[in-house]
Parts: C-alpha cells; structure tokens; sequence
C-alpha cells in the first residue's frame, strides 16, 4: 500500500512505471533544456520541474529503505535517483563553462536575465578577478590607449576584445515533428524540407528559433 502510494506521488497515476517514466521525461527535459556542450548559445533557466522529481526520488527512496522494501526495488529507485542527479550536474557544468567563456558578453547583453541570482553573482565575481588580474599582469605595462580588457585601442568603436558565442557553427540536429521547407538564409537560396525524427547537421543561427521554440533539439 505504502509503495502504491509513493508511486502515486511520484507519476501521478496508479503504478511505479509511470513514476519512472515522468522522472526519465524530466532528466530529457534537463538535457534538451541546455542543448549539451554542442549548443553554443545559453538558455534560459530551466522550470523546477526537474528539481521536484529528484526530491520525490529521495523522499520515495527514504520511505522504502524505512519500510525495508525489497532491496531489488531500493536499488532501481537509487539508480534512478543517481541518473538524475548526474544529469543536473552535468547541465550546471556545463552552464557554468558558457559563463565563464563569455561572462562580459553575457552582462553586456540581455542574456544576463537568463541567469540566476547566483549565477549572476559567480559572473560578476569573475569579472572582476579578470580584470584585477589582467590589470596587475599585463594592462598597467602597455602604452596608453591600449590598457582596456575590452577593446584593442582608444579608437576602437566597439568592444572587439569580448569573445561571444559562434552562433555560425554547425550542429548536429532532430526534428520533434514536421516544420516543412525551412529556410537556412536571408535569401532564401538555402531551403531544406525538415521531417519529423529526422537528424541534420545546419548551422545553429539559422535554426536557433526552431531550437528556442522546442521543435528542434541538438544532440
């Protein structure tokens, strides 16, 4: 009865194997979210939704180790628990690497409200450890004119020193479902007919909208 229940909390329904199915949806979810280390641009972050079903996880896997439940059942529920908290870890090491590779681009831009409170901490915090650092090392030797972190010299116009995202790169692909004859440029020269589960390699600026609006993830 008690197992009937925590499965009940877990998948909303009548039996453990919708409960496991709702939490693997959820790890997907996590994964897609962020697109991997192969999405070059930064999302923004993700529901709780995933955060929820590891702490149903935890609470259902306390209950049958209390309960003394068949150790073969505790044992799927830790596996299932370790998958999970596994894939949330590798999402937020892999967020945190885009910050610090574009960390001024990002609070040079609106992607800064993509970030959490705490990831806006880390950002700033980092930016000022480089600049304190490449200031201390390198800029306060260097002529006038050409002591910013940001731009080449006095006369650039823009700040040409701050690295971003290569949103032209190429990116292995999946349609969700049928977006027809899409067009990959201005022009209009480049079309291809995307079909639903079929894989592509495209460049990612010109499906970034399809990615964003969840039609496409990167895989």
């Amino acid at each position: 009865m008690e197992r009937g229940e925590a499965a009940k909390r877990r998948g909303g329904g009548g039996g453990g194997h919708g409960g496991k199915k709702r939490c693997r949806s959820s790890e997907e979810g996590v994964e897609e979210r962020e697109g991997g280390a192969g999405d070059p641009a930064l999302r923004g972050w993700p529901s709780s939704e995933g955060r929820e079903q590891i702490q149903l996880l935890e609470e259902t896997l306390d209950e049958f180790t209390e309960n003394r439940s068949d150790d073969l059942v505790v044992s799927l529920y830790q596996m299932d628990l370790d998958r999970a908290l596994f894939l949330l870890r590798s999402y937020l090491r892999i967020r945190l690497q885009k910050i610090e590779n574009y960390m001024v681009h990002i609070s040079k831009t609106n992607l800064w409200n993509r970030l959490s409170e705490q990831e806006q901490r880390f950002a700033k915090r980092c930016i000022e450890i480089m600049e304190k650092h490449l200031e201390q090392s390198v800029l306060s030797r260097l002529p006038y004119g050409y002591q910013s972190m940001l731009k080449q010299s006095i006369s650039s116009e823009e700040d040409d020193m701050v690295p971003e995202p290569q949103l032209d790169t190429f990116v292995f692909c999946k349609t969700k479902s049928d977006v027809g004859a899409f067009q990959l440029d201005d022009t209009g020269e480049e079309i291809v007919d995307l079909v639903a589960d079929d894989l592509y390699v495209l460049r990612y600026k010109s499906i970034r909208g399809l990615v964003d609006g969840g039609r496409i993830d990167l895989v």
